[in-house]
Formats: structure tokens, sequence, C-alpha cells
């Protein structure tokens, strides 16, 4: 057996979270073990954002015909090729993929062991054979496309995130089952690339964002031409007669059966924490992921746990957020904290949700009638209107004192605005901040300037702004 490693750290999993701690752990010389069992990017490069925003800028390009009439412009609607689709989403990954790959990892000082990591005790992990027992390790393993215990779904072929990019023909008719982010996303997407599409909610599509913001963005989902059902149950899936999926559902007393040619489950995520031996490690854990404290310790304190095996929010830039924390922690002592109240976050419909900090419904458990909601649509900015892009709007949640609480947009290039509330929510800014930056004209950023002028609208009423007008108006 081979001599035991004794890195600084050992991270198990090479996707976004391990790889940034790697990387950043590297830069300050500190030696590190990498074990990744499957392929090195994780899910963000290989079957998650990556291939989805590559596939919804191709379908934004198969919709371009039926939007450019407006602008004077007009052409046959587009021949899509899947084929070439699918290439394109496939050149994407390869493109990025070098900077995520083993070799660049072994250039920076990593060790990098390939291979499916577990826990024999407390403070030992074993990978091929291989120890490793490390000062701290870090577990960031990520999630996987949670399959529903729908009865027939095991006798019917069906796709995941995970598959359906390797789609290289129309569908017919694709079924979705499940209206979060996954699904609405892929579900505009192949819409626009010629398939037709229905998805299946059994509660409400894109529930987790404010229903204020997604109605607007679901109005042109369902324009597309997608199929929403929402509030609707799963009962059964089975071979179609003369081929194809049979779906049996659920609306209250209703129960009928939609058919169509493909399938994909886009029901939510699992954790990967399957067979890493955490109860030999002491790690507290449950279906919902690895239980960490606000550093990103678990129950073990040589073991922290990051990104989406801890059950909370799955996004990219979250987990790379969590990985600069463990680095600073692990290497220097530093004290640290999970903040997920600065996490801002985008669904890439079109038009696109973001939000980030507190939304109304948590600002109205917080603080009771301590805030206030400003809004401001795209209709009432000249680039919006340049681009015809008027349905939208952006939110923001405001304390009485002026502190910005949160902040939700749908519109176009949501997912790019809501950066500059991000910051003014980390940076723990107020309403008057946005008044303070000089946005050029004419863009949608000067959006933000309006909602803030906003925050001051009310105190116009104010007797005393009248007087002291009427006297700077006496004054030579």
């Amino acid at each position: 057996m081979a001599a035991i490693l004794t890195p600084d750290l050992c991270v198990i999993g090479g996707g976004s979270a391990g790889l940034t701690v790697a990387a950043a752990a590297r830069a300050f010389n500190a030696s590190v073990v990498l074990v990744e069992k499957g392929v090195m990017g994780g899910d963000c490069l290989n079957t998650g954002c990556v291939p989805s925003k590559a596939l919804i800028a191709a379908s934004k390009h198969a919709n371009a015909h039926n939007v450019s009439p407006i602008f004077g412009v007009r052409y046959p609607a587009p021949k899509v090729d899947f084929a070439l689709v699918h290439k394109h989403v496939h050149d994407v990954i390869d493109g990025i993929a070098p900077h995520d790959s083993v070799e660049r990892f072994e250039a920076l000082g990593v060790t990098v062991l390939q291979g499916h990591g577990q826990f024999t005790n407390a403070r030992t992990l074993v990978v091929n054979g291989q120890e490793i027992q490390a000062r701290r390790f870090v577990i960031a393993t990520g999630s996987s496309a949670a399959i529903p215990p729908i009865p027939g779904l095991d006798g019917v072929p069906y796709f995941t995130n995970e598959t359906i990019f390797n789609l290289t023909e129309k569908p017919g008719h694709l079924i979705i089952i499940g209206g979060g982010p996954i699904g609405m996303e892929l579900a505009q997407a192949y819409q626009r690339l010629g398939a037709r599409v229905t998805v299946i909610e059994m509660h409400e599509p894109l529930a987790k964002d404010d229903p204020e913001l997604t109605a607007i963005a679901l109005r042109r989902i369902e324009d597309d031409g997608v199929v929403v059902r929402a509030n609707t149950g799963v009962t059964g899936v089975a071979p179609a007669e003369g081929g194809g999926i049979a779906v049996t559902v659920e609306a209250g007393s209703v129960r009928e059966t939609v058919t169509g040619t493909h399938l994909l489950i886009a029901a939510g995520r699992a954790p990967g924490i399957g067979d890493l031996g955490l109860q030999q490690a002491r790690v507290k854990h449950d279906k919902h992921g690895i239980a960490v404290n606000g550093g990103l310790r678990t129950s073990n304190r040589r073991i922290y746990a990051i990104g989406d095996v801890t059950g909370g929010l799955q996004f990219t830039h979250a987990a790379s957020y969590q990985a600069g924390l463990v680095v600073r922690n692990a290497l220097f002592g530093l004290p640290v904290k999970n903040n997920t109240d600065i996490m801002p976050w985008a669904t890439y419909t079109d038009p696109e949700i973001a939000n980030v900090g507190f939304s109304e419904k948590a600002a109205r458990a917080k603080f009771g009638e301590n805030f206030k909601i400003l809004r401001w649509s795209y209709a009432e900015n000249d680039r919006a209107r340049a681009e015809r892009e008027t349905s939208g709007m952006v939110k923001l949640i405001v304390h009485k004192n002026g502190k910005i609480l949160g902040c939700g947009i749908v519109g176009a290039q949501a997912g790019e605005l809501i950066s500059l509330f991000a910051f003014a929510i980390a940076n723990g800014l107020k309403a008057g901040s946005l008044l303070k930056f000089i946005a050029p004209y004419p863009t949608l950023s000067e959006l933000a300037k309006r909602v803030g002028v906003e925050f001051y609208r009310d105190k116009l009423d104010n007797p005393w702004i009248g007087r002291w007008t009427r006297l700077i108006r006496l004054l030579p």
C-alpha cells in the first residue's frame, strides 16, 4: 500500500466548489489532494449551467424571426438542425473544460486522484486503496437529479439534466415533470427550437420566486406555446400505445392522460452523499444533505461541506463563495460566516428573473410594516422601449430607514442588473446610494436610479419642502 497522504486539504468533488477550494489553496502554497470519481467540472460544466445556457442561446436565435417583424425585419422561419444544436452545446463545454481539467490542476500542484472516496474513520479517506489523512477535508460532492417515486417510471425511458443535452433530434412532444427553474428554462428553450412542450407541476411553477415577478415570465413562456399544467400531480407513467410515453395526471378530481414522445424529469435535486462513509466520519446528515454550521463546518470539526451537498442554495456562485470562506478559515483560522442574505440568483427564462436579499413575503415576516416596496416598470425605460423589451419590472424592498433589504427583477438582462443591487445589499447601502452614480443613457441600468427615486416620492408631500422652495424663489 502507498504511503498515507497528509495534505493540508483534501477536497472531495471536482465541481465548481471543489475546484475553487483547490485552486485558491494552491495559490497560498497549501498542499492539496483533490478526489473526483466522475468528470472534472461537475454538474455545472457538464450537465447544468453551461449546457443549459448554451441551449437557451440557440433557442433565442431560433425565436428571433417571431419578434423581428415589429422592428420591420421579416424572414422565413428558421430550420433547426438539432445535431448542430447539440454540437454547439458541446463545443461550449469543450471550450471551458481545459480550465477545469486534471492537467490544469496537476500543473497547479494539486494531487488529483480519480476514483470514489470513502471515509473509514473520522480522519481517514480511502480512494482506490490510497489512504488520505488530511489536516482538513472539504466535501463538495454536489447534487444530482432527484427521481420521484412515480408508478411506472422505471418502465419508460426518460431524461434528466444529466442526459437531456445528449439529445440530437427534435422531440415531437416533450413532457417535463417539474416546473422549477430547470424545467421552465428548458421548456421555453425546446419550444422555441420547434418542439411541443408540456410542463406538469404539482404546485405553482417557479414557486420559490416572487409570484408578482414570475407571473410576467410565465405569461411570456405560455405565449411562446408552452403548456403549463400547474397544481397538477402525476399519478403514473406508462408506454403509450403506438409509441411514446403516457403520463397520467390529476388536478383536483379530474384525471387525464398526456401523451408525448419524450419525458424529462426536473423535479428537484438530491445531495451527493451516497456511500461516502459519513457515519464512519461522524458527519451528521439526512436526506436533505450534510448539516453544517455558519462557518460551513460539519459535526466533525476536521471536515467542511460546501455547495449543493449541504442542501442549501444550489447555485454555482454560492458554491464558489462558500469555497472562499472555507479557504480563509481552514488555512488562516479567520472567522467566517455563510451569509445567505447577500446571495443573488437568477432564472434564465425569457424574460429573466433575478433576486437578492429579502422578498416581500420574507420582509413582511421579519420587519412587519417597517419596510417599503418600490417598483419601476421596464415600460418606463427608454432603452427597454427601443429594444421592445417592456415586459418587466424592478421591485425593491427597502427598510423605512432607507436600507436596501432585497430586490427582485423580471425582464431583459435581469441576471446582469441584479449584481448592482447585490453589491448594495452586501455593503449595507441605502436607497439614496442609487442616486449617487451616473448611468449612461440609454441603458437598462437607469432602472436602478429610477427605483431609488421612488423611495423619496412620498417625502415630496412634506409641507416644509413647499415652504423651502417658496423661500428660495424670494432670494435674488
